[in-house]
C-alpha cells in the first residue's frame, strides 16, 4: 500500500507540473489572478461534486475542527499565484524543482519537530543528503536554463541576409 501511495504522489506531482506550465501560459495571456481564479473555481466545483458523491460521513464538520486547521486552505493560494508568475520567468522545470525544494525543507522541519499535530520523524544524515541532492539538482537545472539562448526569429535573420 505504501508503494501505491508513493506512485499516486508521483502522479500528483506530474499533474502539478502540468498545471504550473498551463497556468503560467494562461496567466501570461489573461492575467495572473484570472488564471488563479480559474484554477480555484474549477477545483472547488470538482471537489464539491466529489464530496457530494463520494465523501463518507464524518463525526466532525468544518465548523467543529480547531480553527487553525482551516488555515491550510489558504496555503494553496500563494502556491498557485507564485507558480503562474514564476513559470513565465524561469520555466516549469526550475519553478517546479524550487517548489519541491521548499516542500522538502518545510516537510522535514514539520516531521522533525512534530509540528501541526504530526508525529515526529527525526532528522537524519540521509535526509540531509536528500535535501543537498535536490539543492544541487536545482542549481544545475537553473544553470542550464540560464545558459539557453533565446531563439532567433528566422524572418528577421532572412531580412538581414538580403540587406
Amino acid at each position: 500500500m505504501n508503494i501505491l501511495m508513493i506512485i499516486l504522489a508521483v502522479v500528483g506531482g506530474a499533474f502539478l507540473s502540468m498545471q504550473a506550465a498551463i497556468g503560467g501560459k494562461l496567466g501570461s495571456n489573461v492575467g495572473v489572478f484570472r488564471s488563479a481564479f480559474l484554477t480555484f473555481s474549477t477545483g472547488a466545483l470538482v471537489t464539491a461534486l466529489l464530496i457530494f458523491f463520494f465523501e463518507p460521513k464524518h463525526a466532525l464538520t468544518l465548523l467543529d475542527v480547531p480553527k487553525w486547521q482551516l488555515l491550510g486552505a489558504l496555503c494553496g493560494v500563494p502556491y498557485i499565484v507564485i507558480m503562474v508568475i514564476a513559470v513565465q520567468r524561469i520555466g516549469s522545470a526550475v519553478a517546479t524543482v524550487a517548489v519541491i525544494f521548499g516542500q522538502l525543507a518545510m516537510s522535514m522541519l514539520i516531521d522533525n519537530f512534530g509540528w501541526l499535530g504530526n508525529e515526529a520523524i527525526h532528522f537524519s544524515s540521509t535526509r540531509l543528503g536528500a535535501v543537498m541532492c535536490l539543492g544541487i539538482a536545482l542549481f544545475f537545472i537553473y544553470s542550464s536554463s540560464k545558459a539557453k539562448t533565446a531563439p532567433v526569429d528566422k524572418s528577421l535573420k532572412k531580412a538581414a541576409v538580403r540587406d
